[in-house]
């Protein structure tokens, strides 16, 4: 069963992940936009710029789970790189447990109702001519939270058996 779980929680990621990829590409050719509209035509608008920190916010955001996924997050550890695989798993267990999963739990709470009222007002850019979504900005914090969140059961399910079951 938990294999199972940890399976869905992965293809998920990765099918998020495809979605992270098409926001890179989408915010790098809105940055050559903006650059060629400023410095070629002197032109320019506010939204278009918000709407390449709200693609930055949302790669950065989604795309932290699955970061966690493929291990691929910063780790300065003198001693865990000479461990052993089964030791790692433990290690990994022991942090997911401890401090992933209770941190994630945390700032998605705190930030709820911080979200939440973003939303009851609709709150927009206080730029003029800016984006009038700055609701959506702020969802994606409750987004990374409960990505992050899933992500970090799924961990703790895999270094689980390979800690207990050397699998």
């Amino acid at each position: 069963m938990s294999d199972k779980f940890s399976q869905f929680i992965d293809r998920f990621h990765a099918r998020l992940c495809h979605l992270v990829s098409l926001f890179t590409l989408i915010m790098t050719a809105l940055t050559f936009l903006i650059v060629v509209l400023r410095y070629g035509f002197d032109m320019g608008w506010v939204a278009m710029q918000e709407s390449v920190m709200y693609l930055h916010a949302a790669i950065f955001m989604l795309g932290a789970a699955h970061t966690l996924k493929l291990d691929e997050h910063v780790r300065v550890d003198v001693f865990y790189r000479n461990y052993s695989p089964r030791n790692k798993a433990r290690v990994n267990f022991f942090g997911g447990l401890v401090f992933l999963l209770p941190l994630t739990g945390f700032i998605f709470i705190m930030s709820w109702s911080y979200v939440l009222k973003s939303w009851q007002l609709l709150e927009a850019s206080q730029a003029a001519g800016g984006l009038p979504t700055l609701f959506l900005l702020k969802t994606f914090i409750l987004l990374f939270a409960a990505t992050l969140f899933l992500q970090g059961i799924s961990e703790v399910l895999k270094n689980a058996n390979l800690a207990l079951k050397g699998e």
